[in-house]
């Protein structure tokens, strides 16, 4: 799809369409590479975020894309035997591949003007969806490569994919990446979003309404139909189940939706924003509430004391849809002035969240909820600095660190396989020159990316080459 758009482009030369054919060959190869049978890791620290101990220096073990052994670099370098190569990262920090909890690889969505948004009901987000859904699924295809490609050159080894990917788009993708045809993290794929109608877009044409909407969506309407939803996902072979709760959603509605998942053994995360979404999330059983934005400290204590996970998703944290859209868009005087007194209130508000989930004890991880086109940024480099908001929030590195490791492994119900560097689990290493703990924005400069032992960049390496 990329490719084919450069080539349309009269103003594109022939040198740059060659250099981005050559750079989508370069990711196939990358993908389809073994890892060599056993990897020395060296690096000045290796920061372990669930106890926030950094060991120093440290040395890594890798054998079959998987670590063996963790420690010391004189203990470790001792049980390495046979055929080993070293990658020595110098004065670098390790960590464990940062998870994304909540991402749409299958969106890129550009707000459109002013004139345009006034005259839809959710008029920023509603016009570009409703473009992507009639797209050709092969084009959406190769647009989830992409971000895909992104992300994890940006150091996220492991995502959950939340909806908006088709019908088949996020379960196939998931495949192709385990099957080495293309590069990417590791998908958990939850296929259709669950809704109730009326949600997410309206007023369509009432003869072709239902042939848009099965296209992304599955609806509920009564509990049967609930179950027969989490059923045709299941048929994909999907991972988990994604609901968007609003204020149509009823608590047996929502209930028949986690039962019947949870006897397919998929967990269900809940879309819920409001107080009412929340409350019925949390009735229900849900096993992660994403967004959450009006959770209130006694629905907080009640996740805590069900064991519910709380997806904090800080997209528009300080502004940050906005310096997106308005490089692309022309906003009124009267526009940015009601974004700016926007903006200032949701930030305060989410600084109030923050506060409030820390002080709660509820289990938590966070998600980029990435689905917007950044101009100058890749969908990784834009997702890693979303993570980063939470820091500007009020939330502790450390705790960002596992919200985006350790926690998440949790939430995923993946915490034997990934979020921390500790053997048996898989090789997902990610290295930064600085300290990110002093300072967390080095999340947006990651140098080094390993994936399942397979280097997938590695900046170091160029730099002592120089």
């Amino acid at each position: 799809m990329i490719l084919m758009h450069l080539i349309r482009n009269e103003h594109m030369n022939v040198s740059r369409i060659f250099s981005y054919a050559v750079g989508i060959f370069a990711a196939t190869q990358l993908a389809a590479q073994s890892p060599s049978p056993t990897t020395l890791i060296k690096a000045a620290r290796l920061l372990d975020p669930r106890s926030g101990n950094v060991l120093s220096p440290a040395d890594v073990l890798v054998e079959n894309g998987k670590i063996k052994e963790v420690g010391p670099a004189t203990q470790v370098k001792a049980h390495a035997s046979g055929d080993v190569k070293t990658i020595d990262l110098g004065n670098a920090t390790l960590l464990p591949g940062l998870i994304d909890g909540h991402t749409h690889l299958f969106l890129d969505i550009v707000r459109p003007p002013d004139a345009e948004a006034q005259r839809h009901e959710n008029g920023n987000f509603a016009p570009g969806l409703l473009l992507a859904i009639v797209e050709s699924p092969t084009k959406r295809a190769l647009l989830g490569a992409q971000m895909a490609r992104e992300d994890l050159e940006s150091g996220i080894t492991t995502l959950r994919n939340l909806g908006h990917s088709g019908i088949d788009g996020d379960t196939e993708l998931r495949d192709a990446i385990k099957a080495g045809r293309v590069a990417g993290p590791r998908i958990l794929a939850s296929g259709r979003k669950l809704i109730t109608r009326g949600d997410y877009l309206w007023n369509l044409n009432p003869a072709l309404a239902d042939a848009i909407l099965d296209q992304e969506f599955l609806l509920i309407d009564g509990t049967d139909r609930a179950r027969e939803a989490v059923r045709r996902n299941a048929f994909q072979n999907v991972d988990l189940i994604k609901v968007a709760a609003d204020e149509n959603l009823t608590v047996p509605e929502l209930a028949a939706v986690i039962e019947e998942a949870h006897r397919k053994h998929l967990k269900v995360a809940v879309h819920a924003v409001d107080k009412t979404s929340i409350q019925t999330a949390i009735d229900a059983g849900a096993d992660s509430i994403e967004h959450g934005n009006e959770a209130t400290e006694a629905q907080l204590k009640q996740m805590r004391d069900k064991g519910i996970f709380f997806d904090l998703t800080p997209t528009s944290y300080d502004g940050f849809l906005r310096k997106a859209s308005e490089q692309l868009v022309l906003f009124s005087a009267a526009s940015r002035a009601a974004f700016a007194s926007a903006e200032s209130g949701r930030t305060r508000q989410y600084d109030q969240l923050v506060a409030r989930v820390l002080k709660s004890g509820v289990k938590f991880a966070a998600g980029s909820d990435m689905c917007w086109f950044y101009p100058g940024k890749t969908r990784g480099e834009a997702s890693t600095e979303i993570f980063v908001n939470l820091r500007a929030a009020g939330m502790p590195a450390p705790e960002v660190i596992r919200a985006i490791t350790t926690n998440a492994a949790e939430m995923l119900g993946w915490q034997d396989r990934i979020g921390s560097i500790e053997p048996g689990k898989f090789a997902d290493l990610i290295a930064v020159a600085g300290d990110p703990i002093a300072d967390i924005s080095e999340l947006e400069r990651i140098r080094f990316v390993m994936k399942d032992g397979r280097v997938i960049r590695n900046d170091f390496q160029q730099e002592h080459s120089k």
